[in-house]
């Protein structure tokens, strides 16, 4: 079958179940020979043409055309069933764009765990200018050639968290490319591979059920560019998101709070004041006892403070761990009242009033998805209830044991706890709402406050809006797509070799996808440490025009990228790094990351442009930097 609409053409394998693409005179963008769409079900896999009946007709509307096909009947453990879905592949007339929509009918007699559909699009040629995007954390380039296999992706990939910031993955031919976009994305994901040695990566989507059931029908929408590289792949995203409504710059939040004006520029101090891991944590150490607790009081983070004014720190911001009595990662969402043993609420609001004696911007951290049985006020049925009444959960963090908090019930402590901060007289500029915009959603079937994944990211911008209303700058873990209308800042937007060890070998070369969209929405500090002679994150900071960590003392060692190497620098040299990347990002903070490119071809030597003109060219050979304004001086 073949329909061609706006010079689209689709073609399908009514035999093999299998679609091409192609655009114009363009190159055939097609399913690789291997694939065959399958479903993945408690009862067994089963293949799209296990199905008794399979029907395909034309399909035409007043907006498009395309192939509608219907699937019925598979077996299941008790015989045939009545399981049926559709898939339906069209051409939108306005735009020669292209959506394969998979649509459930009648959910019956399977339990569905995953739907390999649509499927990878064949990408075999040992080239160097054949390359695929992935957007984990900040972004990946993975040329054909590539010699590092790509590892297990981060959160396996799923939309919603550090495997995934943005909804989408594309691959380029030379000048022609695909990007695709699933725009249903709070139960899906993508799976991806590139053997070590390079020739080929395989790249493709799946689609996972919502409290047990597939519910609702699953969309991605394919855009083919006949002259593109990524950052027109890029861009052509950004239109999608503000086609969408969700585009929301740091000029739009700071009329709403002015103090984004203030925290442009700063730089990022992360400290801590208790630290006390739980006997039954899995990070106990009960062979190094001082590990396990130590503790700093505000009077002598103040003092801290104080130092650093005098030696000549302008702009910071301060984010404070560890702050309550029961010590970081204890006990949340029961966190208070500040630590007795630190001074209290008079020596936190002593040190809240010395960072605004010096127009520095005061923040702490806070958690409202673990949720400690610890708490005071735990009650099971508040946790996340999966759909066969169980209740999940772990030790792995300080505070021992835990489930999750339904996020329909986060608001409601976000505004108990801050009220009381407030009541205290703490006045706060900023506040992190930790893993909020790192971890997936969660679900909840608890018939009291039933909750889907896409209700679980409303109700954390819920809570980030609260904080915005109440005039404070909302912040979390990582950024990602769903919070860009509500966030204003994160803990951190990495490349992923960040987050491994010094030295490992890179999966892919590292491109700013994120920046290249959402710059201008989010403000990311980035990691300033030297780890070695030949690679230093001060150039990542300045190429991704970013914020500076003038110190980040990690809450837990060797993990979420906190290592314990590096070249030494005195605090003098740490102050003299970040005022150079805090004098960029106080003139890019705001602007549109407009491009990006390797100079001269060559992937050590990079080049970022913003949309003031300024732009940054940094040479991760030599390790240096050259910064220039719009009239190139």
């Amino acid at each position: 079958m073949e329909i061609r609409n706006n010079e689209t053409k689709i073609i399908f394998d009514e035999k093999k179940l299998s679609f091409a693409f192609q655009k114009g005179e363009g190159c055939v963008w097609k399913w690789e020979e291997s694939y065959a769409p399958c479903l993945e079900c408690e009862e067994g896999n089963l293949f799209f043409a296990d199905a008794r009946e399979i029907r395909h007709e034309a399909y035409h509307t007043g907006t498009g055309d395309g192939i509608l096909s219907t699937y019925r009947g598979f077996a299941g453990k008790a015989g045939e069933t009545g399981y049926e879905f559709q898939t339906l592949v069209w051409v939108e007339a306005a735009t020669g764009e292209v959506y394969c929509e998979w649509i459930p009918v009648k959910e019956e007699g399977l339990t569905v765990k995953k739907v390999f559909w649509p499927g990878p699009m064949e990408f075999r040629e040992e080239r160097e200018d054949w390359y695929t995007l992935l957007t984990q954390r900040q972004g990946m380039l993975i040329p054909n050639t590539w010699q590092t296999a790509l590892k297990p992706l981060a959160f396996d990939g799923f939309f919603g968290t550090a495997g995934a910031y943005m909804p989408w993955f594309a691959q380029v031919k030379g000048r022609e490319g695909y990007l695709a976009i699933c725009t249903t994305p709070w139960n899906g994901g993508y799976q991806a591979q590139h053997p070590a040695g390079g020739g080929y990566t395989s790249v493709s989507l799946r689609f996972e059920p919502s409290l047990g059931r597939m519910d609702y029908r699953r969309i991605a929408k394919y855009i083919f560019l006949d002259d593109c590289d990524y950052n027109d792949i890029c861009k052509a995203y950004r239109e999608y998101v503000d086609e969408q409504g969700r585009l929301r710059t740091l000029e739009e939040k700071a009329l709403r709070n002015p103090s984004v004006n203030r925290l442009i520029g700063c730089a990022f101090l992360h400290k801590g004041i208790k630290t006390f891991v739980q006997p039954d944590s899995e990070f106990f150490d009960p062979e190094n006892p001082d590990k396990n607790n130590h503790l700093t009081t505000f009077a002598e983070r103040e003092r801290e403070i104080r130092q650093f004014h005098e030696l000549g720190v302008e702009k910071l911001y301060l984010h404070l761990d560890g702050w309550a009595e029961p010590g970081y990662d204890n006990r949340h969402p029961d966190y208070g009242p500040a630590c007795e043993a630190a001074g209290g609420w008079e020596a936190m609001k002593s040190l809240a009033d010395t960072m605004h004696e010096y127009g520095y911007l005061f923040g702490i951290h806070d958690q409202y998805r673990d949720y400690y049985l610890s708490a005071p006020s735990f009650d099971e049925n508040l946790a996340c209830r999966l759909p066969d009444g169980s209740i999940p959960g772990h030790r792995r963090w300080a505070g021992g044991p835990q489930s999750y908090l339904c996020a329909t019930q986060a608001p409601y402590f976000v505004k108990r706890n801050f009220e009381e901060l407030k009541r205290q007289g703490i006045s706060l500029d900023c506040a992190y709402l930790d893993v909020f915009t790192c971890n997936e959603g969660d679900e909840c079937d608890n018939p009291m406050h039933r909750m889907t994944r896409r209700d679980c990211y409303e109700e954390r911008c819920r809570c980030f809006e609260y904080l915005l209303k109440n005039g404070i700058l909302p912040s979390s873990e990582e950024v990602n797509d769903w919070a860009v209308p509500s966030q204003v800042f994160c803990h951190y937007a990495p490349q992923e070799f960040m987050m491994h060890e010094p030295g490992t070998p890179k999966q892919g070369l590292p491109v700013p996808l994120y920046n290249l969209v959402y710059h201008d929405c989010v403000i990311q500090p980035w990691m300033m440490d030297k780890v070695s002679e030949k690679e230093d994150y001060m150039l990542y900071a300045l190429l991704n025009g970013g914020a500076p960590y003038l110190v980040r003392d990690a809450a837990y060692p060797n993990i979420d990228g906190a290592f314990d190497t590096g070249v030494a620098m005195s605090r003098e040299e740490q102050i003299a790094r970040t005022r150079i990347v805090c004098a960029f990002h106080e003139k890019v903070g705001k602007c549109e990351m407009v491009r990006h490119e390797f100079v001269d071809g060559n992937p050590r030597v990079q080049k970022t442009t913003f949309s003031n003109g300024d732009s940054v060219c940094v040479d991760f050979e030599k390790l240096t930097y050259e910064i220039m304004d719009v009239e190139g001086k």
